[in-house]
């Protein structure tokens, strides 16, 4: 989360001059090539800046899935309490915060329901912070809130998860860097080789524009995906605010999902 240590801190203003002048190069090339805009970001996006010296710059060494799978732990219906699906009752108190309640479907290119797929989520709480020693930022721990969660996707590809809305936080990229609240998803497919991770951020967020993360996808339609929709239905009476988010895991108008070497800031 911090800045390479050769670099100056720079302003929110230099940051975001840099992010228009990289969509306007970007822009230009596809259009002058008479391309559609890239779904997902290069993994050197220099406004974003631990990514000019933490990307790869060499092919990943391919490894052999199948050995891989003789060691790697699998999870079934019976591996996953129903219970992990929502995190406000995982301890003896209700968390503070703004209860929500996530739902959608996982989709493969072809519109098809990706089934029986594990889902793991993780989130800052109410405040901001992250229950992990390397989030020191002075925002207070919640003791009924610890922000993990799994769930298993249904025949139809659905999920749904009840958790508390998550804060903004600060983090090291710039002066007065700040992420738009977000949950981070992660899917693994048939097998864990297959590992796909991404974030699901809220409707109206004002620091969208401001995040060098966010911002990393050129394509607006792109960008759009990664943001879920009130959806009223979807809200309880006198519970819970509701969302809606689908994501699309192959092919054109696919979910963007982080690089492999990615903070997960």
């Amino acid at each position: 989360m911090h800045p390479p240590a050769n670099q100056p801190e720079l302003t929110q203003q230099q940051i975001s001059d840099e992010i228009a002048e990289r969509h306007r190069r970007e822009t230009d090339a596809a259009s002058s090539a008479g391309l559609a805009l890239a779904a997902h970001p290069r993994r050197d996006f220099a406004p974003y800046r631990s990514t000019v010296l933490r990307h790869p710059t060499h092919e990943l060494v391919r490894a052999d899935p199948e050995e891989i799978e003789l060691v790697s732990p699998a999870f079934g219906h019976t591996d996953v309490a129903a219970e992990e699906a929502d995190m406000t009752i995982q301890h003896t108190g209700e968390p503070l915060g703004e209860r929500i309640i996530v739902t959608g479907r996982i989709l493969d290119g072809d519109g098809r329901p990706v089934r029986n797929q594990l889902v793991e989520i993780w989130q800052a709480n109410a405040s901001g912070r992250y229950v992990h020693k390397r989030d020191q930022h002075p925002a207070p721990l919640d003791p009924n809130f610890t922000g993990v969660g799994r769930v298993i996707t249904g025949d139809d590809g659905s999920y749904r998860i009840t958790t508390i809305k998550p804060g903004a936080y600060p983090w090291k990229n710039h002066r007065n860097a700040w992420r738009p609240a977000h949950i981070h998803f992660s899917f693994f497919g048939s097998a864990f080789t297959q590992r796909l991770i991404t974030q699901m951020y809220f409707p109206g967020d004002p620091l969208f524009a401001l995040d060098p993360i966010y911002q990393s996808i050129v394509d607006p339609a792109a960008r759009e995906r990664l943001v879920a929709a009130y959806d009223h239905d979807v809200s309880e009476p006198e519970w819970a605010i509701g969302y809606r988010w689908d994501v699309v895991l192959t092919g054109p108008k696919s979910t963007w999902m982080e690089p492999e070497d990615a903070d997960h800031a």
